[in-house]
């Protein structure tokens, strides 16, 4: 049995989100693993509308295409509640992960943080390894020093 077996990935569709997601799906083409798209839908975007999973859920789909992961290894999860709830219970059933990727900041980012709220607080709650990928990245390390 492998130590790593399913990624979870938050995304929000922000610029941070999508080099997360980029970063995720490389490293599951890497290792030969699942991932697991996670897109948290709070109070507010039912109440206000806003957000659309749909159109999400295409460019999650489309960014691992991009990143040459194979579409079988991706699955969309939509949950209600706020990111880090959310993603705090990713590893367990149905997600189970045993690696939960964020970027460094979402949609709520406020200029000269380091980490968001959602970051932040996983750092500080998550069960399973996490990892914050900063903005700009797009490949796991080992791969961008060769």
């Amino acid at each position: 049995m492998t130590l790593l077996e399913r990624i979870a990935v938050g995304f929000d569709g922000s610029a941070d989100a999508q080099v997360a997601a980029r970063w995720a799906f490389r490293l599951a083409g890497q290792v030969g693993v699942d991932v697991v798209v996670v897109h948290a839908v709070g109070l507010l975007e039912h109440v206000a509308g806003t957000g659309n999973a749909v159109e999400l859920e295409a460019m999650a789909h489309r960014l691992a295409s991009e990143e040459g992961l194979d579409p079988g290894r991706v699955r969309w999860h939509l949950a209600d509640g706020d990111p880090c709830s959310v993603l705090a219970r990713a590893a367990q059933p149905p997600i189970e992960a045993d690696l939960v990727v964020v970027g460094s900041r979402g949609h709520g980012a406020r200029a000269g943080l380091l980490l968001g709220s959602t970051s932040h607080e996983l750092a500080e709650h998550s069960h399973v390894p996490l990892v914050i990928v900063p903005a700009g990245r797009t490949a796991p390390q080992h791969e961008q020093d060769q």
